[in-house]
């Protein structure tokens, strides 16, 4: 594929400063209600006795349930959007962008205090805050992959579609789902193991110098590290492994081996990746009967219903006066523009009491971060792209590995993080080299199971052609492999990046054995603000990382999303 140079504004213009100021109204919003909001423990106190640990789990694959399905809906309904509605892509992209730079803790103060707020005799506010915060962690590189699938859908499906007819929703349902589902899959998959790496902060935090606690795994997981206990921690990773492996198996596995019928081609692999799991259920004579008696009714009358729904709308679209939509859009700007303004305002004007030794440990602080975060991301992609194009492209690879990486990519490493800090405290680097292994353990994933997502989705056309040919080592990952897997590649590269950011908040202080240990960095200084309630400090850290994240990924992802859309679509 030949490629050519894309010319791209990079001028300082109107839309970055609004963007700018959405940054700084949305994360003054997250933390402005812990500047005088009244803090409250939960008053529970987390057992390390492994008789607790079954219903520990439970309650943690309950929250992580219920943060997945959150996280799915939005994904669906914000990424459609973005990719659909050029004016709002505008602003929905860079705020993507943002969110997913935000670290889990700068969200705390809105989501703790505002729930708890809203139910104070109750704990069911602290319960529906942390799987708001574990949504936090599982829905951006979702909705990443399910926008960036819109954007390179091939131009002869959407010209099949508009022949036949299909409205809005016979679109989203019969193609567009169907085409971002495997990488949707994989990044689901990626989502629940990230999940996983924020529950132990997410069920038991400390906020403005008070703990909050929850009962899970999670929490169990802390608390045996907090108080050095090794056999409570070593039980605890044991049930985590076997929690994983058998969600795997009857969930995961299922799921990956029904989305390869998705997969866009004319030849049909003579490999076909199976299941037992998911051979025994269309078997089964009492699933079949719930698909066909309940299942597709149920399916044929929403669809329907949708449909009708839509024409409906479409034709009242059609009627309405141009007047009033005008009138709409400037009342909703002004107040979108009053609310950043305002939010802006008090933004700054918290600002102003950071001292001067705390402006001065800012610099230092993204300096070091940054290097973190690119020794992470230089070393996951030396491994992931080559191991995840042989799990994609080799299915018997793949019946090997694949299992294997779920399993390891599942484990939360802040669930080992103790286990590696004992290794390199007393080793050259200390916490320096161990924050950097833990931002790798945390997002290598990201790169890795997107690169499997790209690999997989190569038509075996395209492969059978590269081998007629000769194809073969570097001329087949030049003009078949690369250019294939490069938008895959690219958005778990932009999802990684914003992972290592959030990580470094874990991976730069840490609480272990009844001590702290930290490091200079920005996730040091975020975490530190967080516990001690030093909310100007904590805005501050988390502004500049917002910007560092969306400058990055306006001056180079930008660039290769562009190129990723004209230069690397698979067209029939």
């Amino acid at each position: 594929m030949k490629l050519e140079k894309t010319v791209i504004n990079r001028k300082l213009g109107v839309l970055d400063i609004i963007i700018f100021l959405i940054i700084v109204s949305i994360l003054y919003l997250a933390i402005s209600p812990g500047i005088k909001g009244n803090v409250n423990t939960s008053g529970i106190q987390v057992s390390t006795d492994i008789r607790n640990l079954p219903m520990y789990v439970l309650k943690s694959v309950g929250r992580m349930t219920g943060a997945y399905v959150l996280s799915l809906m939005f994904t669906l309904v914000y990424g459609y959007i973005a990719a659909h509605n050029e004016k709002a892509e505008k602003v929905m992209v860079p705020v993507l962008d943002i969110l997913q730079s935000i670290p889990v803790l700068s969200f705390l103060p809105a989501v703790v205090l505002g729930l708890i707020a809203l139910f104070p005799s109750h704990n069911i506010g602290l319960e529906l805050s942390c799987i708001v915060l574990i949504f936090t962690g599982q829905a951006w590189n979702m909705t990443f992959s399910f926008y960036n699938s819109i954007k390179i859908l091939p131009k002869d499906l959407k010209e099949a579609s508009g022949v036949f007819g299909l409205n809005k929703w016979q679109n989203f349902k019969k193609l567009e789902v169907p085409f971002a589902i495997i990488g949707l899959v994989w990044n689901s998959m990626m989502s629940w193991a990230g999940g996983w790496f924020f529950l132990m902060a997410c069920e038991m935090f400390t906020l403005k110098g008070k703990d909050f606690r929850l009962e899970g795994i999670g929490s169990f997981l802390q608390t045996a590290a907090s108080q050095g206990d090794k056999k409570a921690l070593a039980w605890g990773i044991a049930a985590l492994i076997l929690v994983i492996v058998v969600l795997d198996q009857l969930f995961w596995k299922p799921v990956t081996v029904w989305a390869d019928k998705f997969k866009m081609e004319l030849t049909e692999s003579s490999e076909i990746p199976r299941s037992f799991v998911l051979t025994l259920l269309r078997r089964s004579v009492i699933v079949e009967f719930l698909i066909e008696k309940v299942y597709e009714p149920v399916a044929e009358n929403l669809n329907d219903a949708i449909d009708r729904f839509l024409v409906k709308l479409m034709s009242k679209e059609r009627t309405k006066g141009k007047k009033i939509g005008f009138t709409v859009r400037c009342i909703v700007r002004v107040l979108v523009y009053g609310l950043l303004l305002y939010s802006g305002f008090n933004a700054f004007k918290l600002l102003m009491h950071l001292s001067k030794n705390e402006w001065g440990r800012i610099l230092p602080s993204v300096g070091y971060s940054f290097l973190r975060v690119i020794a992470a991301q230089v070393i996951a992609l030396i491994w992931t792209v080559p191991v995840g194009v042989a799990i994609g492209m080799n299915k018997k690879v793949a019946n090997v590995l694949q299992p294997i990486i779920q399993v390891v990519a599942s484990i939360p490493a802040t669930a080992l993080f103790p286990v590696i800090l004992i290794y390199f405290m007393n080793k050259l680097g200390g916490l320096n080299i161990a924050s950097v292994i833990l931002m790798l353990m945390g997002t290598q994933w990201y790169i890795l199971f997107n690169v499997i997502a790209g690999a997989m989705s190569i038509p075996e056309d395209l492969k059978a052609a590269a081998k007629t040919f000769g194809i073969k080592g570097w001329k087949k990952w030049k003009v078949l492999i690369l250019p294939s897997i490069f938008p895959y590649l690219l958005t778990g590269m932009v999802t990684a990046t914003g992972g290592c950011w959030n990580a470094s908040i874990v991976s730069e202080y840490v609480n272990f054995g009844g001590r702290t240990i930290s490091t200079i960095g920005l996730g040091a200084l975020i975490s530190e603000a967080t516990e001690k309630g030093n909310y100007p400090l904590l805005l501050i850290a988390t502004i500049i990382m917002c910007i560092v994240v969306v400058g990055v990924n306006k001056t180079l992802w930008k660039r290769l999303y562009i190129l990723s859309e004209e230069k690397f679509k698979i067209e029939l």
